[in-house]
């Protein structure tokens, strides 16, 4: 069964359960957590949130088990210009795959790279949800390359030349990581490889014949 047939085959199931503005909802817990760590912490020295929802296999183990949820989260900017600059960016991203995906493609394609985080994160100990966001990131530039954004609302830049430098980071993180951080990361991408790998696939395979091809007719 084919990617196609088999997410048509969910949709027609469990398509009534599907959540839909997910992002806002991932947004919007990174932002509260943002707020409580860089305002509402220090003013009132309450302990910030972040260390009690990031992932840890130990502490999980030891029962704090919120934490294979919570780590989804964790704001991904640190500073002000870049925290809004980064909601705002993973917002329109998550905006515009939602309404061409559709809402339950879009909660499949984020259901299953959280589930290869957590998986990722018992294998080497930790996770984040940085690759959960990366592979969103990715899938936008395969299905809307073109797409154009205003880099940091000054900079009009296209979605395809951002990912191939984060393509090149992860290549890079893949070659450098010791096996077990490999097959964490791999299988922390494994939304891609769901959705993406099936055409990547035939891809290669019509670049191998043209390969072929072009061989044999030299001779």
């Amino acid at each position: 069964m084919n990617t196609e047939k088999w997410l048509n085959k969910l949709e027609r199931k469990f398509g009534r359960h599907a959540v839909p503005g997910i992002m806002n909802i991932l947004i919007t817990g990174m932002v509260i957590v943002y707020i409580w760590d860089a305002i509402i912490s220090p003013a009132s020295g309450k302990f910030p949130l972040s260390p009690l929802i990031s992932f840890s296999r130990d502490l999980i183990l030891e029962g704090q088990v919120w934490r294979i949820v919570s780590f989804i989260f964790e704001p991904i900017a640190t500073t002000p210009f870049f925290l809004i600059f980064t909601f705002y960016f993973y917002w329109l991203i998550g905006q515009v795959m939602e309404n061409q995906w559709g809402v339950f493609r879009f909660n499949i394609f984020m259901l299953s790279g959280f589930i290869g985080s957590v998986i990722g994160g018992f294998i080497t100990g930790g996770t984040s949800n940085s690759l959960i966001i990366l592979s969103m990131f990715l899938a936008f530039a395969v299905i809307a390359p073109d797409f154009q954004i205003m880099l940091f609302f000054i900079i009009p830049v296209k979605i395809k030349y951002i990912a191939y430098l984060d393509a090149a980071f992860l290549l890079v993180s893949l070659i450098f990581s010791d096996f077990v951080g490999k097959i964490a990361i791999l299988i922390s991408l494994i939304n891609l490889m769901i959705f993406f790998g099936e055409d990547f696939i035939n891809l290669l395979k019509m670049r191998i014949h043209h390969w072929k091809y072009k061989i044999k007719n030299r001779k």
